[in-house]
């Protein structure tokens, strides 16, 4: 009898606690509530958009794809660019490639504020970065001075990526068709301090020394 007594006397106490404590911070409970719901509302919403943005880049990809198989180049061209100027990592850097490789912008300058708003506005894996930054080197080659040139190399030469030796090969080439020989020479031999190389790229730096040494 005296073991139920106190164990409702134990219920009730825990009842009152609770609701003491309940009384006491329902306002903190209810906008904690209210606070979980409007986050979980919010990344759902945040979530769907980004979905819906998503399809409607590849929808305007593949319809830019489908101007320049009609011919209409100028429509696709104005559609390459408005995705790229979106921001998305993916169908960004998609539309940049088919411009750069199809030609479809042939003014330098655009191409070179193409590329620097590309790399400034999206992250991209390490290896992608790098490639992006190795056809930045290679579309400058053609039109900036070589301090420029060195500048947009630098950060390939100065990390182990897979891009390092086509770098290199593009800047002894550069300085070979300048006549530049010590500086040309200079970046073929770095060539072969590095290992595992497809057979090509070392038989065109062996190539080009070639020719230097009979000049």
């Amino acid at each position: 009898m005296s073991e139920n007594s106190f164990q409702a006397r134990y219920d009730l106490t825990k009842k009152s606690k609770l609701k003491t404590f309940y009384d006491s911070n329902k306002i903190l409970i209810f906008s904690s509530i209210i606070s979980v719901l409007i986050i979980f509302i919010t990344l759902s919403f945040y979530v769907e958009n980004k979905k819906k943005q998503r399809i409607f880049l590849s929808e305007n990809y593949i319809q830019a794809k489908i101007y320049l198989e009609s011919g209409n180049k100028n429509k696709a061209v104005e559609l390459l660019k408005s995705v790229i100027y979106e921001n998305d990592s993916t169908y960004s850097t998609l539309c940049f490639f088919l411009i750069m490789n199809q030609s479809l912008v042939t003014d330098n300058n655009e191409l070179s504020d193409l590329f620097q708003h590309l790399l400034k506005n999206n992250k991209f894996s390490y290896e992608l970065k790098n490639l992006i930054l190795f056809k930045q080197a290679l579309l400058n080659s053609n039109f900036v001075e070589e301090s420029k040139l060195l500048e947009f190399s630098k950060p390939l030469l100065n990390n182990e990526n897979m891009w390092k030796p086509h770098i290199l090969i593009l800047l002894g080439d550069y300085f070979t068709s300048k006549g530049e020989y010590i500086k040309a020479i200079e970046f073929y031999q770095k060539i072969f301090t590095i290992s595992n190389l497809h057979t090509d790229i070392y038989d065109h730096a062996r190539s080009q020394l070639a020719v230097i040494s009979n000049e």
